[in-house]
């Protein structure tokens, strides 16, 4: 090895993510390596694949190139590969597409092998329009289907039984056709934040349905288990759901089908339905595949130039390193190790896009910014490739090659069937101290809370650098940016530095959505981005959005508006303003009186059939949101009219305290009694789950509870969390939604 491990210089953060989260330990969690002993540990993994090859590279030379790009913070695969690289579990992939096909048995197949596949470490992607909707005919039983969405529960209860064993966070995608029949449940299904909690889902969009939209027109319904239509349906109301309930609370996300299959190098293998959790993997059924990206910071010279020849090294060495990652891998399933090995997509990205633009003295929503994207991506994708001929040279083609795209075309044989991908690099972004993915800067200074009373400033280490070097620096400046949250009207800092940091509140949507574009134009699969919006944007925004990706050629869109979900990110600290209780949900006040009653509320009486008699729960709000909740039994007296009276009052204490309604449905959901009610998903399990129930219905009809506007903090550090790739990430400790 070249390196010692006094070269390998690391943040405080990126320190901290690494001993929670990558190095070996023993049983009683002591680290067994360092920082330093981990990267050798995949570098001399990934190069032993050298071996399966006649004229392959001597390992240890390869090794040492490994290390030195890894310890040098150019290069990152993906966190599977440098946790379990070298070790006995040795599951080196971080995403995977499962088919879901329309019988019981696929369907718990497929359970049972995403189960194994969360085991191993790995997100899975399902699409479930292969289902038959709600209510259609189930000949083998002569009754009835429940529809995609009654077992994609069934796949996030899963989930959450695996994440409580103590493994890594299992993370899913799920998918429906906008044709399915089902599919206006499927838009509605997170409405209610409580279900579906291991899941993002993303609408599958066909360009049929988007020239209806633009047309006002209607499109077909199809029952995917005849293929035949079943009515029509206008598409710009459907269309207007999407964008209402991606307004409210950030999801669904939405999937351009066409597109992906379009830029389906294997056809003749099968179409592509789903992608990974976060959006930017599309697959085939059984795919898998493996991510690196590359630290684009440290692609700049000292004279703030792009070192070009660096950067196509470094893209050569990381194409070579992944395909390395598909022979070594211990695949958890036969079905994925042969469809992974058939194809052997590999997703080479970027990080650090967002700080090299800084060292080159480029905004990030200008237009010499959105033209240099496009440029970079255009040469990665290019040296990637060339890169897979090489290798087929050495090694042969991916086996699925004849029949392909490239073969049709009368390309050169290719050892991948695809190069390049941008996803999130979350974590890995942290390891590397660089900005994450393509996106821009989340915060220039922020502050994160350590202990009760222990508040940190952290600055961008670009900035502060700057700010030293040009002697504008002091601590009260870094503070007043973090309460501040932007330094693009702060006078005291000079206007070419205050151009340059621009972070993603400060950049419009649709700057959000040509970056996208920019990389997605050469890239083989998709791009992870999220498209922020402030929470003063209207519906009517988030629609220009999501026409504007369609028409610039991108695959997929993830919004986040500012405070839309109840976990709010926190990227900036804002002092205690004196506000009015009339200007804040009063759901969201933490601490504060008990609410007094007024002479005259509104609310709405909801009759729940339970095994005591019918339930009369009535809900009223005041012009703060719910305020009581009283009940009347149909039969008058006894112990079940008592306690539904005792829980009323409780429940109504709590509002006017403050509490969120959600929380009063989380404890009484679920609570049985012998005297259950009803049958199937509606079945009323007592007196408090019927409280509960009629709760959500009342959130539901009212478009849902009112969201805290308030910040949020990472619930394992403290540290600020943002929306980013299609994901919820901490950038203090490495803290993910979504792995």
């Amino acid at each position: 090895m070249k390196k010692s491990a006094s070269n390998l210089q690391l943040s405080k953060n990126a320190v901290t993510v690494l001993e929670r989260r990558y190095l070996k330990r023993n049983d009683k969690g002591k680290a067994l390596e360092t920082p330093n002993d981990m990267f050798r540990r995949v570098a001399e993994t990934i190069a032993s694949a050298e071996q399966s090859f006649e004229n392959g590279q001597d390992p240890a030379e390869l090794a040492g190139r490994f290390y030195d790009a890894m310890t040098s913070l150019e290069f990152l695969p993906n966190s599977p590969t440098l946790m379990n690289a070298g070790r006995e579990l040795g599951q080196l992939s971080a995403c995977f597409v499962l088919p879901v096909g329309d019988s019981m048995d696929e369907i718990f197949e497929s359970i049972k092998h995403t189960a194994l596949i969360h085991k191993s470490g790995g997100g899975t992607g399902f699409s479930f329009s292969r289902i038959r909707p709600a209510n259609d005919v189930v000949r083998s039983t002569s009754g009835v289907s429940s529809g995609p969405l009654s077992f994609m529960k069934v796949f996030d209860a899963a989930t959450e039984t695996i994440k409580q064993g103590g493994t890594r966070r299992g993370a899913n995608m799920g998918i429906l056709r906008i044709d399915h029949p089902d599919i206006m449940d499927f838009i509605m299904a997170k409405r209610d934040q409580s279900v579906l909690t291991n899941f993002n889902i993303s609408v599958g969009i066909t360009e049929t349905f988007m020239e209806a939209v633009e047309k006002d027109a209607e499109y077909d319904i199809v029952n995917p288990r005849t293929g035949e239509p079943l009515k029509k349906m206008s598409a710009r109301k459907v269309f207007d759901h999407i964008v209402d309930l991606a307004w409210t609370n950030g999801e669904p996300g939405i999937i351009f089908l066409d597109r992906l299959n379009r830029d389906n190098p294997t056809p003749h293998v099968g179409e592509i339905e789903a992608t990974n959790p976060c959006g930017e993997q599309p697959l085939l059924p059984y795919e898998s595949c493996n991510l690196g990206s590359i630290n684009l910071a440290r692609m700049v010279t000292d004279e703030g130039k792009i070192d070009w020849d660096r950067l196509r090294a470094v893209v050569r060495l990381a194409a070579r390193f992944l395909d390395n990652v598909i022979e070594v891998n211990n695949y958890p399933i036969p079905q994925i190790d042969e469809m992974t090995r058939a194809n052997r997509k590999i997703g080479l990205g970027v990080m650090g896009w967002a700080d090299m633009l800084i060292l080159l003295g480029l905004a990030y929503n200008s237009d010499e910014a959105v033209a240099l994207g496009e440029k970079i991506m255009q040469f990665i994708t290019a040296e990637a490739r060339r890169t897979s001929v090489e290798l087929a040279e050495e090694r042969g083609a991916f086996p699925n090659f004849k029949g392909s795209v490239f073969d049709q075309r009368g390309h050169a044989p290719l050892r991948n069937a695809t190069s390049t991908t941008i996803a999130p690099t979350g974590t890995i972004s942290i390891i590397a101290n660089s900005s994450s993915g393509v996106e821009p800067l989340f915060a220039v200074s922020y502050v994160r809370q350590v202990l009760d009373n222990d508040i940190l400033v952290e600055v961008h280490p670009l900035f502060e650098k700057i700010a030293r070097e040009r002697g504008f620096y002091s601590q009260d400046l870094m503070k007043r940016i973090a309460e501040h949250g932007t330094v693009r009207d702060l006078e005291e800092i000079p206007e070419d530095v205050r151009r340059i940091f621009v972070t993603s509140h400060d950049i419009t949507p649709e700057d959000h959505i040509r970056m996208q574009a920019a990389f997605q134009k050469y890239t083989d699969n998709a791009v992870s981005k999220t498209v922020n919006f402030c929470h003063d944007a209207s519906r009517d925004d988030v629609a220009t959005v999501y026409r504007l990706a369609y028409r610039l050629g991108c695959k997929g869109v993830t919004i986040y508006r500012d405070g839309s979900r109840d976990m709010q990110v926190l990227s900036v600290a804002k002092k205690e303003e004196k506000t009015s209780e009339k200007s804040v949900p009063a759901e969201s006040l933490k601490a504060g009186r008990k609410r007094d009653r007024p002479r005259a509320l509104r609310g709405a009486t909801y009759q729940m059939e339970t095994g005591c008699g019918p339930l009369y729960v009535t809900i009223n709000e005041d012009n703060q949101g719910l305020f009581e909740l009283f009940t009347t039994m149909g039969k008058a007296g006894g112990c079940a009219a008592s306690q539904c009276e005792a829980i009323g009052r409780l429940v109504s204490l709590a509002w006017r305290s403050g509490v969120q309604a959600r929380q009063a449905v989380k404890q009484l959901i679920g609570i049985t009694c012998h005297k259950p009610a009803g049958f199937g998903e509606n079945k009323i399990l007592s007196c408090a789950d019927a409280v509960a129930k009629a709760i959500q219905m009342h959130m539901s009809e009212t478009l849902g509870e009112v969201h805290n506007q308030n910040g949020g903090a990472c619930p394992e550090c403290g540290g600020p969390v943002e929306h980013e790739g299609g994901c919820c990430v901490c950038h203090a400790c490495g803290y993910s939604e979504c792995a």
